[in-house]
């Protein structure tokens, strides 16, 4: 059977990470098509393309690529275990949330709403990257953009489905090469001394699972381009540290200001004793936030 069937815990909600998925039309890297989710992927050095859809408390795979080995199915699994955080227990998190005056509303409202993340941690790296000091379509467009320019893809019923750039292809490239996209000089360096990083197995996926938040970051920060937003970005979407947040997110500033009815933002000292009681759901605190704006 080209299928496979993926239960979910009960606080899930397909429908709020498919809006997730939805937040701007310039999204290459997946897509959604009524009720289903289609997405490419490389496993096992096979570019594998499959489509997800929710039905009876389940997710519904279906590979549109071709009949898949057993060992590619339990890899497509993992990887949309991850993508979804299906295994984090979000009851705890709403225990301590439902009393809170700035995450009580939130977590009633978008109950089931989970981090969806990045596995691919090069990819994350980038996508923070690209997204700084700009606004959030137009770092759509710029990955738009590297991802026609240098990923790989897969043709399938006359639809092109895009995989994102591999970091040795990448690591290739002179930054002035990335300047046609209107990557700016500062992205375009620190795009390719990422990738540089990556290619050269400086850093990887593996090499910081399992580290402390702190040494994973001091790891990331190493990397030119790498601050301390970028690393806790990533260590957030890929790695689920509940700890790592972007404390200078502007978002969350955002978020707690409207919440709270403030005049003017507040300090990063004021979130910082905020946050002080998330202890734990940093992250989860942070997306609840997130999705109020």
């Amino acid at each position: 059977m080209n299928s496979l069937y993926l239960p979910v815990p009960q606080a899930f909600s397909f429908d709020l990470a498919v809006s997730f998925l939805l937040r701007s039309p310039r999204e290459v890297l997946h897509r959604v098509e009524e009720d289903r989710v289609l997405k490419a992927l490389y496993v096992e050095r096979e570019k594998v393309v499959f489509s997800m859809r929710f039905e009876r408390s389940q997710l519904v795979v279906d590979f549109l690529s071709g009949p898949v080995t057993e060992k590619i199915k339990e890899q497509v699994k993992a990887f949309i275990i991850e993508w979804f955080d299906l295994e984090t227990d979000l009851l705890p998190f709403y225990a301590m949330a439902a009393e809170d005056k700035l995450l009580g509303d939130l977590v009633t409202r978008f109950h089931g709403y989970r981090i969806v993340g990045q596995p691919d941690l090069f990819e994350s790296l980038i996508w923070a990257v690209l997204g700084q000091q700009i606004n959030l379509q137009f770092a759509y467009t710029l990955k738009h953009r590297f991802v026609e320019a240098y990923g790989e893809t897969v043709k399938i019923d006359d639809q092109h489905y895009y995989l994102f750039p591999t970091s040795s292809k990448v690591a290739q490239l002179r930054p002035e090469e990335l300047l046609p996209l209107q990557f700016s000089r500062q992205k375009a360096a620190y795009t390719v001394s990422i990738a540089e990083a990556f290619a050269s197995g400086h850093i990887s996926k593996e090499k910081l699972k399992g580290m402390p938040l702190q040494q994973a970051k001091e790891e990331l920060i190493k990397i030119k381009g790498i601050g301390n937003w970028t690393a806790n970005y990533a260590l957030m979407k890929t790695f689920r540290y509940p700890d790592a947040f972007p404390l200078e997110d502007v978002g969350i500033h955002n978020a707690i200001k409207n919440i709270k009815k403030m005049k003017v933002k507040p300090t990063l000292d004021q979130v910082k004793r905020i946050f002080k009681k998330y202890k734990g759901w940093e992250a989860y605190a942070t997306l609840y936030l997130w999705k109020s704006l």
